[in-house]
């Protein structure tokens, strides 16, 4: 008797091993990207991507974002130059990563090269305007070493922020869980 209840659950055993072959199967079919059987079938042309950067559709939000961030780099610029000149060698780390945070989040925020540009440009222009000082011969900058290190930290801190390959995004933005 014991013997004929072991082959009963064998059998439903190997029946359950085939259906969930067959599922694997299937599942290992639509994952490969091969048609199923099941799917409709449609003679649309793929979907082209829609352009960024530079050839983008003008964006009113955007275009605004961009003059915000601009406005933004003139200040940090005007603040970093006033640390530096003041605190020198903690003034002109802080000028720095103030000016690093700024280019780095308007390349996160836009999630485009021209958002770390846009407040670079900005940036670049204000500490130009600044050294071209006054009439009396004053200008804002302390000391050549200080100025030397910020406009170059300043210049290698933009273009890194503005040449990076991609911005980093989130593992759910993506449908991925950590799990």
């Amino acid at each position: 008797m014991s013997g004929n209840a072991g082959k009963g659950r064998d059998r439903a055993g190997a029946a359950r091993t085939g259906a969930s072959r067959t599922d694997g199967a299937r599942t290992a079919a639509a994952r490969s990207g091969a048609p199923s059987s099941n799917a409709p079938r449609t003679n649309a042309p793929p979907r082209v991507p829609e352009p960024t950067g530079f050839t983008a559709r003008p964006n009113p939000a955007r275009i605004a974002a961009y003059f915000g961030l601009a406005v933004l780099g003139a200040l940090v610029a005007l603040a970093g130059t006033l640390v530096q000149a003041a605190w020198f060698p903690g003034g002109l780390i802080i000028a720095l990563a103030g000016s690093a945070g700024l280019f780095y989040g308007g390349r996160i925020l836009t999630g485009t090269q021209i958002g770390a540009l846009a407040p670079a440009a900005g940036w670049f222009v204000t500490v130009f305007l600044l050294l071209s000082g006054r009439p009396e011969g004053d200008y804002v900058f302390g000391d050549e070493l200080g100025l030397v290190l910020f406009m170059l930290g300043g210049t290698a801190v933009a273009v890194m922020c503005a040449t990076t390959s991609k911005v980093p995004q989130s593992a759910t933005r993506n449908g991925r869980s950590g799990i």
